[in-house]
């Protein structure tokens, strides 16, 4: 028995000193290949560019390195990095709750919030809850959901059927569109409302106020919750 007590494994390259072989293959600033060449001539050409020799293919035999800024180079990959994490199209499932009997006016409100749920490209869980002499009726259900999907089919389809789960029935609606043409259309739309405010201050903040108040509203029938390593969900109590 044995036990490992050191620290983290570091992740990052070696650089300069840190790079312990007697010969590498060296790249250029450039990307030129100048070859096959002593460690001591490769830190020597390093400080004459005034870079750093950063190892970039440890495994290979002699390892590869590179003449280049470090500093720089590593701020351009967090930059990067932080980029393709803005732009990362997260996995949303969005969830709606519905009574069986539920009167015109309820229906048409759970049903816009299912609308903006699929033009974000997210896909909607639909849950209807059977109370008491209500289970006995789980055709009402079936009905009711296959209303919705009728009436929001220009948008999303069923992705998942109809199914009984205890006092529940569950429907799952996926989006025509994809995440990221929906973020994509949503900085667009921002764009333009942006350009519109410079052109109109006064017309806009009351269309922004508007905006704010349906917001608002929504997020009392449903909360947003965002993962990008698994689905999570937003509930709408009926």
């Amino acid at each position: 028995m044995w036990c490992y007590r050191g620290g983290s494994i570091s992740t990052e390259p070696r650089i300069n000193d840190r790079i312990r072989v007697p010969e590498v293959r060296l790249v250029g600033p450039s990307g030129e290949q100048v070859g096959i060449v002593p460690l001591a001539k490769a830190l020597e050409l390093a400080q004459e560019y005034d870079l750093d020799l950063v190892e970039v293919a440890a495994s290979a035999r002699p390892p590869v390195c590179k003449l280049m800024d470090y500093g720089k180079f590593k701020y351009e990959s967090a930059m990067k990095a932080r980029e393709a994490r803005k732009n990362q199209a997260h996995t949303v499932i969005k969830e709606m709750k519905l009574r069986p009997k539920i009167d015109p006016h309820d229906y048409d409100t759970k049903k816009g919030h299912v609308v903006r749920f699929l033009k974000q490209g997210d896909k909607v869980k639909i849950t209807i809850m059977f109370r008491g002499r209500e289970q006995s009726r789980p055709e009402l259900g079936y009905r009711l959901l296959q209303r919705l999907a009728s009436d929001v089919e220009d948008l999303g389809f069923i992705e998942s059927n109809p199914k009984q789960d205890g006092r529940n029935m569950i429907m799952v609606l996926g989006p025509h569109k994809k995440k990221t043409e929906a973020m994509a259309e949503a900085r667009e739309a921002q764009a333009a409302r942006k350009a519109e405010a410079k052109a109109n201050p006064g017309r806009s903040q009351n269309a922004a106020d508007g905006e704010i108040a349906d917001g608002e509203s929504a997020d009392v029938e449903a909360t947003e919750v965002e993962t990008a390593e698994a689905p999570a969900e937003a509930s709408a109590e009926a």
